[in-house]
C-alpha cells in the first residue's frame, strides 16, 4: 500500500493529512468514500498535470483506490481509519467523526520529501502536529487549511469548532492561509492574529465565491472579492479542499492570487456538480471557462479588521 519515493524524481506536491472514510449512509460503516483534504487534492493536482505526493495514516484494509496513480502515496502505520459523516442540512453541514488516527509528527516525513515546490497542510481531525510546518526550506510554498485544528468532538462524535490552539506554532512557517468563513464562525475580525505572520490569506465563502487579503509592505490589507461561477449543486463535500489546491497550484505556477483565486473558484464550482471526485475539472476546462467569462477585480482597502 505504500509507494516508496524515488531518489530520482524531486517531489512536486506534497500533501500532508489523514484520509477519510466518508460515510455515505451514517448508519453503515462499510460504506463510504475515500475523503480528507489529501485525497481532494491528489486528484486536483493530477487533473491539472502535477504530481501529488501525499502522506497519510490509514488502517491496512482502507480502500485508498480513488488516489489517482500518479500519486506517490506513503501510508504510515494505523490501527484506524478517521471517519467522518456529513449531513447536510438547510441550516448549513451536520459532522460526526469516528475512530480518529494518530497524529502525523515532523520524524513521519521522510526526508526525500522536505524540499518539495509546494506543501499543503490539510488536517482533518487535529491530526498534523505543529513541528511538521517548521521542516521546508524558504523556496517551498507553504499552505494550510486549518479546519482540522479547529475541531472537536464529543462523546457522540459530533463535531464542534474550538480554538486553533497551535496557530502561533504554525502561522510563522505559512505563506498562505485558506479557510472559510464557517471555519471563523463568520467573524472576519478573527483573521486579524495571523495577518502578524501570513501574508496571504484566502477566505471561501461557499456560493458566494472567494476574498483575498494580501498584506501591503506598509503593513495595510489589500481586500479583493473574486465573483464565483455559478453552479447546480450535487455534492459540496471537497469543495474548499479542491478549491485550495487548485488556488495554490496556480498561484505556484503564476504568482497571481487573484487570477489564482478565479482559478480556484470556477474548479470548485464545476466539482460540486458531481458526486466525490468525479467532477473535479481539467486545467483546460477551467482556463476555457476564465476566458469566456474575464471579470476585472476591484481591490479596497482592508476595512473588516
Amino acid at each position: 500500500m505504500t509507494q516508496e519515493i524515488s531518489s530520482r524524481l524531486a517531489v512536486d506536491i506534497l500533501l500532508v493529512g489523514n484520509v477519510t472514510r466518508d460515510l455515505i449512509d451514517v448508519h453503515h460503516f462499510d460504506a463510504y468514500r475515500l475523503g480528507g483534504t489529501v485525497t481532494f487534492a491528489a486528484v486536483v493536482a493530477d487533473r491539472l498535470g502535477r504530481r501529488p505526493t501525499v502522506i497519510t495514516r490509514a488502517a491496512p484494509e482502507t480502500d485508498l483506490s480513488a488516489m489517482p496513480p500518479s500519486t506517490q502515496l506513503i501510508v504510515l502505520p494505523s490501527p484506524s481509519t478517521t471517519t467522518f459523516a456529513n449531513i447536510y442540512t438547510p441550516h448549513g453541514r451536520i459532522q460526526y467523526c469516528f475512530t480518529p488516527a494518530p497524529p502525523i509528527r515532523a520524524s513521519d516525513i521522510p526526508v526525500a520529501c522536505r524540499r518539495p515546490d509546494m506543501v499543503l497542510l490539510g488536517p482533518i481531525a487535529d491530526e498534523i502536529e505543529p513541528d511538521v510546518a517548521a521542516l521546508f526550506p524558504q523556496e517551498t510554498l507553504v499552505a494550510a487549511v486549518p479546519q482540522g485544528w479547529m475541531r472537536r468532538w464529543d462523546v457522540d462524535g459530533r463535531v464542534h469548532s474550538k480554538p486553533w490552539e497551535s496557530a502561533e506554532q504554525i502561522l510563522p512557517h505559512l505563506d498562505a492561509l485558506v479557510l472559510s468563513l464557517e471555519d471563523i464562525d463568520y467573524e472576519w475580525e478573527r483573521l486579524a492574529p495571523a495577518f502578524e505572520h501570513v501574508p496571504l490569506i484566502v477566505v471561501t465563502e461557499y456560493r458566494d465565491g472567494s476574498t483575498v487579503f494580501q498584506r501591503q509592505p506598509d503593513g495595510g490589507i489589500l481586500e479583493t472579492k473574486i465573483p464565483p461561477r455559478p453552479a447546480v449543486e450535487v455534492d459540496p463535500t471537497g469543495a474548499g479542499d479542491i478549491f485550495t489546491t487548485a488556488f495554490l497550484i496556480r498561484l505556484e505556477e503564476t504568482g497571481d492570487p487573484i487570477m489564482a483565486a478565479r482559478f480556484g473558484n470556477v474548479a470548485a464550482s464545476m466539482s460540486v456538480e458531481h458526486v466525490g471526485t468525479t467532477g473535479i475539472p481539467t486545467r483546460q476546462a477551467i482556463l476555457a471557462y476564465m476566458e469566456a467569462h474575464p471579470f476585472e477585480p476591484t481591490f479596497v482597502e482592508q476595512t473588516k479588521f
